[in-house]
């Protein structure tokens, strides 16, 4: 599971500025993603953690954290973007289908909880989290069904999403860090660590 997010993380696919509302943490297009639902994460993971063994996890904190999860939800929105260019669905048979053979690898519904928290996914975006990889494995199957050899398919999805990021000029507030698009990471600046904090702290 764990290596799945990462292998989503890393794909270089936006630049970003500052954001054009200082309660948005990111927009593009006609998207918005809010410092509030962005914060409503942050402390779902952490009320998580709170429930579970994490003293032999490497797990993120603060800034590390708020960087990665805005980081997640943009790409997978992306992903949504381009799956609606493709005209590619996702029904619910494949997402049970996929949850369960998930759950079959990493100890079932016992050990579900443990793993999300490993894995720095809220229990709120596991649906999302499967939905993303049901349509990156899409987006993937067509681009090989077009002619792209089979070693070069993750290049172009890479560069799919990409274009479709610039297409939809992706925002995000400066307080989360800056965009570095040699690494396709949101950097920290001096003014990101404390985008998001628990709350109540």
């Amino acid at each position: 599971m764990k290596k799945t997010l990462a292998l989503l993380s890393v794909i270089s696919l936006l630049t970003l500025t500052g954001c054009g509302k200082v309660d948005n943490a990111a927009t593009f297009g006609s998207i918005t993603i809010s410092q509030k639902s962005a914060q409503a994460t942050i402390d779902e993971i952490l009320a998580e953690r709170a429930k579970v063994d994490t003293s032999e996890m490497q797990l993120q904190t603060g800034g590390d954290l708020n960087r990665s999860q805005l980081r997640f939800t943009i790409i997978t929105t992306i992903f949504d973007e381009i799956a609606k260019e493709l005209k590619l669905t996702v029904s619910s048979t494949e997402m049970d289908t996929t949850k369960t053979d998930l759950l079959a690898q990493s100890g079932g519904e016992e050990a579900l909880a443990q793993n999300l928290v490993s894995a720095e996914i809220a229990p709120s975006n596991f649906d999302r989290y499967i939905r993303a990889i049901i349509t990156s494995n899409k987006i993937q199957q067509a681009l090989a069904a077009s002619g792209i050899p089979d070693a070069e398919v993750s290049g172009r999805l890479t560069q799919l999403v990409n274009a479709k990021a610039a297409e939809l000029k992706v925002e995000v507030n400066p307080r989360y860090g800056t965009w570095d698009q040699a690494s396709g990471d949101i950097i920290a600046t001096d003014s990101a660590g404390s985008a998001v904090v628990p709350s109540g702290k």
